[in-house]
């Protein structure tokens, strides 16, 4: 495959800090010696001065340092280890109360914390902990323990306290939360940039860049259609899940294992089983898919169903082009769509037969 963007298409995406492509080339600028990538703040170069390459390996072969604004030997949005620490520590221990003379006793800023948890997962830190807490007694008071025990259990000094913050969260009380359902997210680094995962107990139900349009109507379809409530926490699924995802963009993994908790009608579950089939390395044309499944619908109902898949990757719709070999809209952007066909392919050991193109 080709490169198929321009010059000017790369820079004008540089200028407008695209985090969509991230992950797709970087900038190397001739009069500093530095390359950054395409979000980076720092003032943008003439156009003159402006090289591109698809790697920061390929950079710096051809003499570039590191940009020390948007560190782009980095994964965009890396969690640092401070957090990752914190994380794990509170997954362990969920009714653990971290409070500011804490962090600093951590040799943590407790600004610093407080910005990176509202940046990137939209609370406080102080909300984060309180959510694993009501989260772990949401579990309890399912199986069984008294509503007061889980209370007090919890750190709540009052049964009035911890019912005002389970009401917050769920919006019912906790003595009617029966059939009410947790999903787990969590948020983490890929190659291609930051994603969210979410899991039910059954499997993985959502998997998506975190820059996704649509995510917030997902996350209300996922929570309407399953009685639930969406809540950060540990699952075994979401754990195998990156295990796998590493695995793949290592090139080492061509088929995921990880359990599946489809959410969508009868027609969608159907289209999207029939993506699973589509192996590495290949593509399927929406009429061919359209063929495979006997759908009376049509092409269009196909691409629709496709576009509505919640769970990116693991259920290959960037495996889907047109019946001309073009590629086509894919939620993730079009540049993660084509790396991903290029990287299966890299793999794979096959040939590529017909054209990609924009």
């Amino acid at each position: 495959m080709n490169t198929s963007l321009t010059f000017d298409e790369k820079y004008q995406a540089i200028v407008r800090k695209d985090s969509d492509f991230e992950g797709i080339f970087v900038a190397a600028v001739k009069t500093t010696g530095i390359f950054c990538r395409p979000v980076c703040t720092a003032r943008k170069p003439k156009p003159e001065n402006v090289e591109f390459y698809n790697s920061p390996e390929e950079a710096l072969i051809n003499g570039y340092r590191p940009c020390k604004v948007c560190k782009p030997l980095e994964h965009e949005n890396e969690t640092p280890d401070y957090i990752k620490e914190l994380i794990h520590e509170l997954n362990d221990n969920p009714f653990l109360r971290l409070k500011d003379y804490d962090l600093v006793k951590r040799g943590l800023e407790p600004n610093q914390v407080r910005r990176w948890f509202k940046k990137h997962h939209g609370i406080t830190f102080q909300a984060y902990q309180r959510m694993l807490r009501i989260n772990c007694a949401f579990t309890k008071i399912l199986k069984g323990t008294s509503v007061t025990e889980v209370a007090f259990e919890s750190g709540y000094e009052s049964l009035s306290g911890f019912n005002d913050g389970y009401i917050s969260i769920f919006g019912k009380a906790p003595t009617e939360s029966k059939g009410r359902t947790i999903i787990n997210i969590d948020r983490f680094t890929t190659p291609l940039g930051p994603m969210f995962a979410c899991a039910t107990q059954r499997g993985i139900c959502l998997l998506e860049f975190t820059h996704r349009k649509m995510l917030e109507n997902e996350f209300k379809e996922l929570t309407g259609k399953l009685n639930a409530v969406i809540l950060p926490g540990k699952n075994r699924h979401i754990d195998q899940l990156k295990e796998e995802l590493a695995e793949y963009y290592a090139g080492s993994r061509k088929y995921f294992e990880v359990p599946l908790h489809m959410i969508g009608s009868a027609f969608q579950i159907s289209v999207w089983e029939a993506l699973l089939k589509i192996p590495f390395g290949e593509t399927r044309s929406y009429k061919q898919q359209s063929i495979a499944l006997n759908n009376p619908k049509g092409v269009r109902a196909i691409a629709s169903a496709n576009g509505f898949n919640k769970i990116a990757i693991v259920v290959p719709c960037h495996r889907v082009i047109g019946s001309d070999g073009s590629l086509t809209g894919y939620a993730g952007g079009l540049e993660r769509k084509k790396w991903l066909l290029d990287h299966e392919r890299k793999h794979s050991g096959k040939t590529v037969q017909g054209k990609i193109e924009f």
